[in-house]
């Protein structure tokens, strides 16, 4: 890696980052919808499980993991792994627009 493309890695790096979270919520959520549903609002006074919260930082810890290993990657390839992000954002838009709709 030359010394002017360490800025530009890091920036697809963290790109990788949230493009991977933004995909893991959408994967979590339909995962937990089946598994795990959401009890009744109106029957539940306090509950000390937050699920939106939870799977918010489930997915940045997630989304962390995949920057760093996408840094790695990205140092020697700089250029397919800026090229593979619009698909990637595609996809994970996608996935996200899908569990919007059909499981909220």
């Amino acid at each position: 890696m030359k010394r002017g493309e360490v800025l530009p890695t890091i920036g697809v790096s963290v790109c990788w980052g949230c493009v991977v979270a933004t995909g893991a919520y959408a994967v979590v959520r339909f995962i937990q919808f089946f598994v795990y549903p959401d009890p009744n609002p109106a029957t539940l006074v306090w509950s000390a499980h937050a699920g939106f919260f939870w799977r918010c930082w489930t997915c940045a810890y997630a989304g962390g993991l995949a920057a760093f290993v996408a840094f790695l990657v990205t140092r020697e390839r700089l250029s397919r792994s800026a090229a593979a992000l619009p698909p990637a954002i595609a996809v994970a838009a996608a996935l996200l627009a899908l569990q919007v709709a059909l499981f909220p």
